[in-house]
């Protein structure tokens, strides 16, 4: 009796366990993510390296302010410097990680936003959508709604710039050097 008790409750943690895991997000990087060593940052820095668009991501587990993720096979954090008041790291997450691939949205663009794109930077006549794939999500703590006509963005750690929109929601102008 004690043994199938055992076996049971074994049984009833793995499939807790394996429910858990399921409920991790898993699929496509929305956007072009800039790192340094395992580190990307809400604030995106665009003078890091990049990851493009479409990699492969995982969530492997949430701390209070990072997620640590694999993207295409290499162990990565995913932080909130930046929002954290704002949002939970698990709705920051759940925008960065999409069920399909980007990729096939971004072929469908002009020739000049796909470059953009490539690059990981903004240029007028860019929709919101294309923005974010292209350059990620503006922190929240600067830019709390994406209905907003200026987004704040970051080249570096010490270096800002704007993305203001028209009331189309297409990209007018940047100020600042991105």
């Amino acid at each position: 009796m004690k043994t199938t008790v055992r076996i049971a409750l074994a049984a009833a943690c793995l499939a807790a366990s394996a429910a858990s895991a399921q409920g991790l997000p898993e699929g496509y990087t929305c956007c072009n993510f800039h790192f340094e060593k395992d580190w990307i940052s809400d604030a995106n820095w665009r003078i890091l390296p990049m990851m493009p668009a479409g990699s492969k991501i995982k969530v492997l587990d949430y701390g209070s302010s990072r997620a640590n993720v694999e993207i295409d096979g290499r162990p990565m954090r995913i932080g909130q410097d930046y929002g954290r008041q704002q949002e939970k790291i698990e709705q920051f997450i759940q925008k960065l990680v999409v069920k399909n691939d980007p990729k096939a949205k971004i072929a469908r663009y002009p020739e000049k936003i796909r470059a953009a794109v490539r690059e990981g930077r903004v240029i007028p006549g860019m929709t919101r959508e294309q923005v974010i794939i292209s350059v990620g999500y503006p922190p929240t703590h600067r830019t709390p709604s994406l209905d907003s006509t200026v987004w704040n963005l970051w080249a570096s750690r010490y270096s800002r710039y704007e993305v203001h929109f028209n009331d189309k929601g297409v990209v007018d102008k940047i100020v600042g050097n991105q």
